[in-house]
C-alpha cells in the first residue's frame, strides 16, 4: 500500500519538476550549473585533504631513505673496525629499514598516481563547467533575442504605421513643429550679422588711432622726421577712407537687402 503511494508521490513530483523545467529552462539549467559546483567545491577539498596524505607519506618516505643511509654508515664504520657483532645488529637493522622504505616508496607511487587521476578528473570538470556556463548564457541571450522578434512580429502585424493613421498624423504634426523650430533659427542666424560692418569700423578706427600715436610716439625719439612720418600717415590714411567708404557702402546695401526681405 505504501509502495503505491510512494511510486503516485513521485509521478506527481516528476510532473511538477518536468512543469518547471518547461517554464524557465535556462533558470534549470543555471540550478544544476550550481549544484555541480558545489560538488566540484567539495570534490576540491576532498583533494586537499588527499594531497596532504600525499604529502605525510612523502615526508615518511624521505626520513626512510635517512635512516638507511645512517644504518648503512654504522654497519661499514664497524665492519673497519672488524666488530662483526655490532655491526650484524646494525645490518638487522638496516634490513627492516630497506623493508619498510620499499613499501613506504609503494604507498607513495600509489597515493601519488591516485592523486593525479583525481586532479585531472576536476581539471576536466572544470572545464566542462565552463563550456556549460557559456552554454547557458548563449541560450539565455538567444532566447530573449528571440523572444523579442517574436513580440515585434506580432505588433508589425497588429499595427499599420500608415500617414492615414493616428501615429501617421502625430508624426506630422511633430515634423511641422521641428520645421517651425529649424526656421526661428535660421531667421536669427540670418539676423545675427547686423551690425557687424559697424563693429569692423569702430576696430579700423581704434587701429588708426594706436598707428598715429606710435608714429608721434616715433618723432618724439627721434626715430623719424615729422615729414617721414607726416607722408606715410596720408598715405594710409587716404587708403583706409576708401576702404572704409567702400564697406559702408556694402553695409548700407546689406541693411536694404535684409529690410526688403
Amino acid at each position: 500500500m505504501l509502495g503505491k503511494f510512494w511510486k503516485a508521490l513521485m509521478a506527481q513530483v516528476n510532473k511538477l519538476a518536468n512543469f518547471f523545467w518547461q517554464a524557465d529552462p535556462i533558470a534549470q539549467m543555471q540550478l544544476e550549473y550550481d549544484n555541480a559546483v558545489e560538488q566540484l567545491k567539495d570534490g576540491r577539498v576532498g583533494l586537499e585533504q588527499y594531497r596532504a596524505l600525499v604529502e605525510r607519506v612523502t615526508r615518511q618516505v624521505k626520513l626512510d631513505e635517512r635512516r638507511t643511509e645512517d644504518l648503512t654508515a654504522q654497519v661499514k664504520a664497524y665492519l673497519k673496525i672488524e666488530d662483526r657483532t655490532t655491526a650484524g645488529k646494525f645490518a638487522i637493522e638496516l634490513k627492516r629499514a630497506q623493508a619498510e622504505l620499499d613499501e613506504n616508496r609503494q604507498q607513495l607511487n600509489l597515493h601519488e598516481t591516485s592523486y593525479q587521476n583525481h586532479l585531472t578528473k576536476i581539471q576536466a570538470a572544470t572545464r566542462r563547467l565552463s563550456e556549460v556556463q557559456t552554454r547557458i548564457r548563449r541560450y539565455d541571450a538567444e532566447i530573449k533575442m528571440s523572444t523579442a522578434e517574436a513580440e515585434m512580429a506580432k505588433l508589425a502585424q497588429s499595427f499599420n504605421f500608415d500617414v492615414s493613421t493616428d501615429f501617421g498624423e502625430l508624426e506630422n504634426i511633430i515634423q511641422n513643429r521641428i520645421d517651425t523650430n529649424r526656421a526661428k533659427v535660421r531667421v536669427a542666424s540670418d539676423l545675427s550679422s547686423q551690425g557687424i560692418a559697424e563693429i569692423e569700423a569702430e576696430r579700423r578706427k581704434e587701429e588708426a588711432e594706436a598707428e598715429g600715436l606710435l608714429q608721434q610716439f616715433e618723432v618724439d625719439m627721434g626715430l623719424k622726421t615729422p615729414e617721414t612720418s607726416n607722408v606715410q600717415q596720408q598715405e594710409k590714411s587716404l587708403g583706409q577712407a576708401e576702404s572704409s567708404a567702400a564697406q559702408q557702402e556694402d553695409a548700407l546695401k546689406e541693411i536694404e537687402k535684409q529690410l526688403g526681405a
